[in-house]
């Protein structure tokens, strides 16, 4: 199950990524908000994250304006990997190489065909292991300890 989140100006995104979901028969479970009124995206973002760290979804995919901001505040929550992406390539390479737990979208950068493309191509990507294991070992230690063994 994806875990899906926004703020008001990630809404409309977000509808046209849950309509898509529902084509190809993906199950998610929407953590607000659930239309236009201003609103703040950490209050959201903190919902989502927590569901993917305890297990509750597999994977999360947030929206906002920018896609930055609901980034930054899922990144907070300890075992989370969120990446914001505007293009294919970088979601496939974030699930690869970087084992990105939560994809953040930008609903003023990018459309929702665009999105669609990006969505797809991250649910696709499989976390490839090997070196890619070793250097998410470290970024675990650092958000452990703040420090990494050399």
């Amino acid at each position: 199950m994806i875990a899906l989140a926004s703020d008001f100006a990630g809404f409309p995104l977000k509808k046209i990524i849950m309509e898509h979901l529902d084509s190809r028969g993906i199950e998610y479970k929407d953590f607000g908000t659930y239309d236009t009124e201003p609103c703040d995206y950490p209050v959201y973002a903190l919902k989502a994250a927590n569901a993917v760290k305890d297990g509750i979804c597999e994977k999360g995919i947030l929206f906002c304006g920018s896609g930055v901001g609901i980034s930054i505040a899922a990144n907070k929550v300890k075992g989370i990997r969120c990446v914001c992406c505007s293009e294919p390539y970088s979601a496939l390479m974030s699930r690869q190489h970087n084992d990105a737990n939560m994809l953040a979208l930008g609903s003023r950068v990018v459309g929702g065909e665009l999105a669609k493309m990006i969505v797809d191509m991250w649910l696709s990507g499989e976390f490839m292991g090997g070196p890619h294991k070793k250097r998410i070992d470290m970024i675990s230690q650092i958000e452990e300890t703040g420090t990494l063994d050399e």
